[in-house]
């Protein structure tokens, strides 16, 4: 039985990928670390209450005693480090937040991971892995006609977050160069899907929709992202796990590459069809062009060929599948929806970042 520890398993990716892996493999067994700031949410795991195959400790990375002891305790195979501060607006305001959280706290996860895997058998030791998650945005921004992100792309990380995310890469990079360590980095794109906090863009576009609230697009709406569906997410990284090679980095993305504004259009084109006897249809007529963001990334795209050659990994989900199933979820889940946006946190944040942004004329 492999028992892994995840890190930010109560957060949006990482308690899918926990829902994930448990469905998939039944030779797991998976602690979740989480300090349950404004992002992490048990609601999302309530219903694996009472299976054996998982437990919660409430902890934070920061906390070298509390990693120190969930080592101790237990024969740890596997880290899968999804805890981070992750919402580029919020590193922007609070910088420290993020520096605390994304490059101390990894320190201290690979400090703790290293002691452990010292002691291990040799026969322990090879089969360890440190799955560590990072973002395309390490890589900057790309202009129209640049070809996209590869893993040897060099790092151009231009807000906070994005900064914060590539000093925890090379932190990882190095304990594996440096101590052998057998680390794994994935970076991933803009990941959607069911249970993402609604600050995010999907569900704050889908759940201002239905309220009739305004749609707000940073700037002329033009940035391009590439979209993977969190599950697909999530079957990449259980091919990592399994079969990835220490040392190496892979790219995730969805293949799925389109505007803001295209994808603020498809989710109105959607929700026009699901719920036809709306008042606020068509709710495109609710897009709001806003002033932008400093430092806003233009375009990510990634190339995905190493992950599909090695692995035999390519994302399920196009684009139009993915927003249906996202746009559904949010609806079939309103109470989940209403407690997170009661939290002090949310409000505060909302207000503070969108009530006082200009609109743009166009």
């Amino acid at each position: 039985m492999k028992k892994v520890l995840v890190t930010g398993g109560a957060g949006f990716i990482g308690s899918n990928f926990i829902h994930f892996a448990l469905e998939n493999m039944r030779d797991i067994t998976i602690i979740n670390l989480d300090a349950l700031t404004y992002a992490g949410n048990l609601e999302n795991l309530a219903d694996l209450e009472g299976d054996t195959r998982y437990s919660f400790v409430h902890g934070d990375i920061c906390n070298m005693e509390c990693l120190t002891s969930i080592f101790t305790s237990n024969e740890i195979n596997a880290v899968v480090h999804f805890a981070a501060e992750s919402h580029v607006d919020r590193s922007i305001k609070n910088p420290m937040a993020f520096i605390l959280t994304n490059i101390v706290g990894t320190a201290n996860l690979l400090n703790a991971s290293l002691h452990a895997w010292k002691r291990m058998k040799e026969s322990q030791r090879s089969a360890f892995r440190f799955l560590h998650i990072s973002t395309d945005e390490v890589f900057g921004s790309l202009g129209a006609d640049d070809p996209p992100f590869t893993e040897q792309s060099a790092y151009a990380p231009n807000s906070p977050y994005a900064a914060s995310k590539a000093s925890a890469d090379y932190l990882v990079r190095s304990y594996e160069r440096t101590y052998g360590l057998p680390a794994i980095i994935t970076n991933c794109s803009n990941n959607y899907g069911a249970y993402q906090y609604p600050e995010k863009f999907i569900p704050l576009i889908i759940l201002n929709a239905i309220e009739g609230k305004p749609l707000p697009l940073y700037g002329d709406g033009g940035q391009i992202r590439d979209w993977l569906y969190v599950d697909d997410h999530c079957a990449a990284l259980l091919k990592i796990l399994a079969n990835g090679k220490p040392g190496q980095s892979y790219n995730i993305g969805g293949n799925n590459q389109c505007t803001n504004l295209e994808i603020a259009h498809q989710i109105c084109t959607i929700l026009d069809e699901l719920l036809p006897d709306s008042a606020h249809k068509p709710h495109e007529h609710l897009i709001t062009f806003v002033k932008d963001r400093p430092g806003h990334d233009r375009r990510y795209a990634m190339d995905t060929t190493k992950i599909k050659r090695e692995l035999e990994w390519e994302p399920h989900f196009e684009l139009n599948e993915g927003l249906q199933r996202t746009v559904r979820w949010y609806l079939e889940h309103k109470k989940w929806v209403e407690r997170v946006r009661s939290r002090p946190s949310y409000n505060d944040w909302i207000v503070q970042n969108y009530a006082s942004r200009e609109k743009e004329t166009r």
